[in-house]
């Protein structure tokens, strides 16, 4: 009998909290700044345009397409020898940022570069909801 083991689950920096409470409400947020009113990614205290430290995180529209991706054969982690072969993947927003991510629902021999997506959320457990992409139909 082969044992499961869980799954790495996020360990959030207090900048990132609001990210990732929103992701628990189904929600994808990014933090905007009030300055030059751009958005980034991964969350930090400062924006990387205008290092403004005045930003807000404000919800995005979930809708991107590809912009790289590798499909993983080998198993680097016990936990996702299940899921093998599956794809990781940038994904950039219609907003801009680019996100790192999984691609769901789809085969990897069908993923492509340029393919639009949108973001759904793989709910680990009753306090973590990662954001992942599917295609947009």
């Amino acid at each position: 009998m082969t044992e499961t083991r869980p799954k790495p689950k996020p360990r959030p920096a207090p900048e990132s909290l609001p990210y990732w409470e929103a992701a628990r409400e189904h929600r994808l947020t990014l933090p905007r700044c009030k300055s030059c009113q751009n958005f980034w990614f991964p969350p930090s205290r400062t924006c990387p345009h205008c290092l403004s430290a005045d930003l807000a995180f404000e919800n995005v529209s979930g809708r991107g397409k590809i912009y790289s991706f590798v499909t993983f054969h080998r198993v680097y982690h016990p936990a996702f020898e299940a899921e093998v072969p599956y794809v990781v993947a940038l994904v950039e927003l219609e907003e801009g940022p680019r996100l790192l991510t999984n691609i769901l629902g789809v085969s990897h021999e069908e993923v492509h570069c340029e393919m639009a997506v949108e973001v759904v959320f793989d709910d680990v457990d009753e306090t973590t909801s990662i954001p992942k992409f599917r295609p947009r139909l």
